[in-house]
């Protein structure tokens, strides 16, 4: 079934306020049609483009601070982050991220965005891995955008230690997946009263 042009664009709009990191040709296949009526659609619209969508989601997101880390020390972008919650990360694979031969991603790209989420995700000025466990779903390649994405899913009863889950994509396919338990130092107590005592 064709829809209108007006259909198509109300669509448009509730789809990249539902998936904001949908890119154009996603949006062409999902709607059936080409890229350049996609990126028409969102000129007439006033909808930025890809990059310029996910740097308004972090501004808008980011208003609390990861304490764990320097934000430089974490792999890929934050564009969103509720500490000791969740949070999301965006990793593009670029050639220095895959073996020269094969154009496949490094699995320690991949680990090392979830490692530096779910360590971001803490509300502590200390928080180290002590185990993970993992597993690769499927070859990454470069080109391709990772999404990961992390919850904090227990949490022990002294609020020392705490288990986040981080879960990778590309597109709506699951690629990594991994559980990450870390220590924190002076657990949630602290971080919530923000006491120096």
């Amino acid at each position: 079934m064709r829809r209108t042009k007006k259909e198509r664009q109300q669509l448009l709009v509730a789809t990249i306020k539902e998936t904001p990191f949908i890119t154009d040709e996603e949006l062409s296949k999902k709607f059936n049609v080409s890229i350049q009526t996609i990126r028409l659609d969102r000129l007439e619209l006033s909808i930025p483009e890809l990059r310029e969508r996910i740097k308004d989601v972090a501004k808008s997101k980011l208003d609390e601070e990861v304490k764990s880390l320097p934000i430089e020390e974490v792999i890929g972008e934050i564009v969103d982050l509720q500490l000791d919650k969740s949070a999301i990360s965006i990793l593009d694979i670029k050639g220095e991220h895959v073996f020269s031969r094969n154009k496949i991603a490094r699995g320690h790209h991949l680990f090392a965005q979830a490692n530096s989420l779910a360590v971001a995700l803490i509300d502590d000025e200390l928080a180290l891995t002590t185990k993970a466990s993992i597993k690769f779903t499927r070859q990454v390649k470069e080109d391709e955008r990772v999404i990961a994405k992390a919850k904090v899913i227990d949490k022990d009863d002294n609020k020392v230690r705490t288990l986040v889950s981080v879960q990778s994509y590309v597109g709506p396919e699951l690629v990594f997946s991994g559980d990450f338990e870390l220590y924190r130092s002076k657990g949630l107590k602290k971080s919530k009263g923000r006491s120096n005592s």
